[in-house]
């Protein structure tokens, strides 16, 4: 008895390791291609620099939804990627909004000021969206297809996961 529990003990911290390394590819992958049986993405109404933005307006759009914090140190380079894909795919009907999660105010200004941004910056600085979302590191993003459902999750950027994010969004937009 005491060998087979002596064994089990030491596959155990295995498979948990197992899963660990593939939850990122479980969360990137999504439901659907937007086919309706993905979840829902909360909704949220949020204030920008010089309005506010709500997901329910954005309905019938793909929307990049990038939750980030001015002392993220890979949001200095989600943000000159999420500016190519603006300016690559904003015509084609790709919504990008940020929503910082910062408290100080001043301190995502003073990021933006080194990393602007043409596409819509949300400010949230009650957390109250990301925990809606159930947001566990940062950069979190998720990309949200016209229906409004999650299509896919991605914890952290890798610059060599962005062509792989960029083709899945293309995918949603009209060729």
């Amino acid at each position: 008895m005491t060998a087979r529990y002596g064994r089990a003990r030491g596959v155990i911290p295995v498979l948990l390791a197992l899963v660990l390394l593939h939850a990122p590819v479980a969360l990137a992958k999504g439901s659907s291609k937007d086919g309706g049986k993905a979840p829902p993405a909360p909704r949220f109404t949020l204030p920008t620099r010089d309005s506010s933005v709500s997901l329910d307006s954005l309905l019938g759009k793909v929307v990049y939804v990038d939750f980030w914090a001015s002392w993220c140190g890979p949001c200095r380079q989600s943000f000159p990627w999420m500016k190519t894909m603006h300016d690559r795919y904003g015509t084609k009907g790709l919504v990008i909004v940020a929503i910082n999660l910062d408290k100080d105010r001043g301190a995502a200004e003073s990021f933006l000021e080194k990393f602007p941004a043409p596409f819509t910056i949300a400010f949230d600085p009650s957390g109250k969206t990301a925990k809606d979302y159930k947001v566990w590191g940062m950069p979190t993003s998720y990309v949200v297809g016209k229906t409004g459902s999650i299509v896919s999750t991605h914890a952290g950027f890798d610059p060599k996961r962005a062509t792989a994010v960029e083709s899945e969004i293309a995918a949603l937009l009209p060729q």
